[in-house]
């Protein structure tokens, strides 16, 4: 049997009729976010819905694009006969995850220098990724101006406010520390290479490498004594 993270099911609520997603691991919720379906976050659980207004006929569809989309990328779906296809849509990287390898290359830096390059990606005044982010949010605002509803207005301020004051906030820490960075020019004292190498001011025969210790292990509360906790009064 799959992993319950692996297994996904689509179908309409025999009560409801509501088409829901159930099922799978974060990356699974991603691909059905982008076939069109919307999360639910409950205390116990999440699951997706599709979205209010659509006729029977188009949300039929967008369920079948999910399990076709979820499918090629190795998920095991249980759905409607309706929703069941042998389609195998080719996937693209995604744009997040271009992103996220920035992080991986965070995680593998061995010196400052590294480091400061991963952060100028983001930090960038012409193209970095938050500049690219505020492009976007006041996209949104200007799409929302003009959509119409009484709260569009206040939805494309809301969004002006987020670009020009939180996200400002994040862009101008980042640079600050970047900068400190890319000043620092030295090799992070817990990621060098080890050389095998003495210092030549070691007199301890047994002295292998310079390397710094390994961090001592967590040390864990002792048990309480026996029968503590069962005493009676």
């Amino acid at each position: 049997m799959p992993p319950t993270s692996r297994t996904l099911a689509i179908r309409r609520d025999p009560r409801s009729n509501e088409l829901l997603a159930r099922g799978g691991d974060s990356a699974a919720h991603s691909i059905l976010q982008r076939a069109g379906f919307i999360a639910v976050v409950r205390l116990h659980e999440t699951y997706h819905r599709v979205p209010t207004g659509l006729a029977e006929d188009d949300e039929s569809s967008l369920a079948t694009d999910a399990v076709a989309r979820l499918r090629a990328a190795g998920y095991h779906v249980g759905c409607d006969a309706g929703f069941d296809t042998d389609a195998r849509p080719a996937s693209h990287l995604p744009l997040g995850a271009s992103v996220a390898h920035r992080a991986e290359r965070l995680r593998e830096a061995t010196t400052t220098d590294e480091a400061a390059g991963v952060l100028t990606e983001l930090t960038a005044t012409h193209d970095g990724i938050l500049t690219a982010l505020q492009e976007l949010l006041e996209a949104s605002a200007e799409f929302f101006d003009g959509l119409g509803q009484a709260a569009d207005p206040h939805t494309a301020r809301r969004l002006r406010y987020l670009a020009d004051e939180h996200l400002d906030i994040v862009r101008t820490d980042l640079i600050h520390i970047r900068n400190s960075l890319a000043d620092r020019h030295c090799p992070h004292p817990g990621r060098s290479a080890c050389t095998e190498e003495v210092l030549a001011t070691e007199h301890e025969r047994s002295a292998v490498c310079a390397c710094p210790p390994p961090p001592s292990p967590r040390t864990l509360p002792a048990p309480p004594p026996p029968g503590a906790a069962g005493l009676r009064r």
